[in-house]
């Protein structure tokens, strides 16, 4: 599974050398649709396309599909992320009940809870690449206010890794920051690994649809930041 997520990785860095080797200039590209306008939906899209089967089976089990559609810019999360966070909340519950053979799935989640969570990926309008910046600041996604002094740090994380075909790269990055953004504490500062930021690029940015933009989490991300171990 990891070296079929890692692939993804592989070809876009292939296609930055397909489209780029012949001229040199500043691009604003994370690997995003080369059309990012479709005629469809927000929800529409997300169905449409196979690697969110996961993810939409989410939306219409938390009854979101109204809020899915409409003015509002979407993080959407992968299958992998998915079903690596339903292998952990199951694996929580064979270890509570003691009984590895239990039936488990996403009818097994509490309806409310997974629909105030999804929220999380959800912002009011429409954020599109243009509108975020490389220093970036703190959104209000419409999950609301966080528990624990978490707050969501949206930006475009720059790097050189391709210039050899391009001058830079911007993945837009989507942080979920515990406390003060890691970036911002002294030099030096040993930063316990549960209060450490929590960051992931996004694989395909800027789809816009005809209700709203669509943003594409990498395969590593795990539905809600989600640590619990796997089986």
């Amino acid at each position: 599974m990891k070296q079929t997520r890692s692939a993804y990785f592989l070809v876009f860095a292939f296609l930055l050398c397909s489209l780029f080797s012949c001229k040199k200039n500043s691009y604003k590209n994370d690997g995003g649709v080369h059309n990012e306008k479709v005629n469809m939906t927000t929800y529409e899209y997300l169905s449409s396309k196979p690697i969110f089967d996961s993810l939409v089976k989410a939306i219409d089990l938390a009854g979101l599909k109204d809020l899915v559609n409409s003015n509002i810019t979407f993080f959407a999360v992968t299958n992998w992320g998915v079903n690596d966070y339903m292998l952990a909340k199951k694996q929580q519950k064979i270890i509570a009940v003691g009984n590895e053979n239990i039936s488990f799935s996403m009818d097994s989640l509490d309806k409310e809870v997974l629909g105030d969570s999804l929220k999380m990926y959800m912002f009011d309008g429409l954020l599109t690449r243009d509108k975020l910046n490389t220093k970036g600041a703190y959104y209000q996604s419409l999950f609301g206010p966080m528990a624990g002094d978490k707050k969501l740090y949206l930006k475009l994380r720059r790097t050189l890794d391709y210039n050899a075909y391009v001058d830079y790269v911007d993945y837009l990055n989507y942080t979920m920051v515990i406390g003060t953004l890691d970036a911002d504490e002294p030099v030096g500062t040993q930063i316990p690994p549960t209060l450490r930021d929590r960051t992931e690029d996004c694989q395909t940015s800027g789809i816009i649809t005809t209700t709203g933009v669509i943003h594409v989490l990498n395969n590593y991300h795990r539905l809600f930041f989600n640590t619990e171990p796997l089986p």
